[in-house]
């Protein structure tokens, strides 16, 4: 039997994690899900060891203080530990730059987020297939 996998969601906007946690509960997911409101507090938080890398997924907006997205996708690669770790980006930016420097730093997806909430439940519901589906080391 798979394992439950664990979200990690890196987001510093209440209204986009209240808006994805409704989401997720439309679709009856049940995954554990941490939130870190920005890439600081989420790196620290993957090496602390208090919360378990595998199976983990990572839903990562890249506009955030202290340390941006790309720069904890660059923090994590470069550590052995969290180098395998599925990552997907979900954020408003649709900088082609910052597209490729995602899939550059081995992004598992890169996904805008919706404007309306219908959007975002349908969105949600096309993520959990994936982690539901997917292998995870």
């Amino acid at each position: 039997m798979a394992r439950e996998v664990r979200l990690l969601l890196v987001e510093d906007d209440e209204v986009d994690v209240r808006t994805i946690l409704r989401a997720l509960e439309k679709h009856r997911v049940t995954n554990q899900v941490t939130v870190a409101s920005d890439g600081k507090e989420a790196l620290d938080l993957l090496q602390s060891g208090n919360l378990p890398i595998s199976p983990l997924v990572v839903l990562l907006d890249l506009n955030m203080p202290r340390m941006n997205g790309l720069e904890l996708l660059r923090a994590m690669r470069q550590d052995p530990r969290l180098a395998q770790v599925a990552v997907v980006v979900l954020t408003m930016s649709a900088d082609e730059q910052n597209v490729v420097e995602a899939y550059n730093l081995n992004a598992a997806g890169y996904l805008r987020k919706p404007v309306q909430f219908d959007d975002f439940v349908l969105l949600m519901g096309t993520l959990h297939k994936y982690w539901t589906l997917v292998e995870m080391p």
